[in-house]
């Protein structure tokens, strides 16, 4: 038996022991559903600037310049299907195993596979609201305004600004969902790290948090993190073929 197939048996054991499971996903897990995770070569973030929130409400310019990046990305959102990784955490929750999901993606994927306790650290792309008067689209309206050549769309009631239902650059965390995410992390016995390099405060905070707390880590994660010391299990391949394995 070679050490991948103990590792993969070990953490099943401990997945089918744990009773308070909580997941933290980051962009990797999408990736297998064909979306970018914005940051590698040739990804959105290399070949646009990145528009602030302060830019963002500052100028008609800088608006422009920031649904460019939004209409190109909001097809391949629109598109996107969960892959086996989302499925598999769908699966754990439906069983009562799985408590959370605090997950960094803005792409509802982890809701299209039949995930309801979600906490979004970062928002949804899949809405936009009314800055001013909170009156909220599917993204999918946005984009047909987009295309439509409405550049810098604004509230048909109000006249306000709108914005995809994200956490831009520069824009404060939403304080409820971050609470929620402690507490999650905080009393769960097990944390299943997917997708995640870990890089960006103060979600990678969360699997400290657990770890701290008590709880067992299992990383699934393409490249090496600052946190792998922690970890019980640390897996480098696909996101859905170990997920797969381990809820088999």
């Amino acid at each position: 038996m070679n050490t991948y197939t103990q590792q993969i048996k070990q953490a099943r054991t401990l997945l089918g022991n744990s009773s308070r499971v909580v997941a933290f996903s980051g962009a990797g897990i999408s990736t297998e559903s064909g979306l970018s995770d914005f940051r590698s070569k040739g990804g959105l973030w290399e070949r646009y600037r990145i528009v602030t929130f302060q830019e963002f409400l500052a100028s008609h310019k800088n608006r422009i310049e920031y649904w460019s990046m939004r209409r190109e990305l909001i097809p391949g959102l629109l598109n996107a299907q969960p892959n086996p990784a989302h499925h598999a955490l769908a699966k754990l929750e439906e069983e009562g195993k799985l408590l959370n999901i605090i997950t960094q993606n803005i792409d509802g994927l982890h809701q299209s596979a039949g995930n309801k306790k979600v906490i979004e650290l970062h928002g949804t792309n899949m809405t936009a609201s009314c800055l001013t008067c909170n009156l909220q689209w599917s993204i999918a309206e946005i984009q047909k305004r987009l295309e439509a050549g409405d550049l810098d769309p604004h509230c048909n009631d109000c006249n306000g600004l709108i914005k995809p239902d994200t956490v831009s650059f520069g824009q404060s965390m939403p304080v409820e969902a971050m609470e929620q995410a402690y507490q999650a992390a905080a009393s769960c016995d097990l944390l299943l790290m997917i997708g995640s390099s870990l890089e960006v405060q103060p979600a990678n905070q969360f699997p400290l948090v657990a770890h701290q707390g008590g709880a067992s880590l299992v990383f699934i994660n393409r490249t090496a993190t600052p946190y792998d010391h922690l970890a019980t299990f640390s897996f480098t391949e696909s996101a859905s073929k170990i997920m797969r394995t381990l809820t088999e």
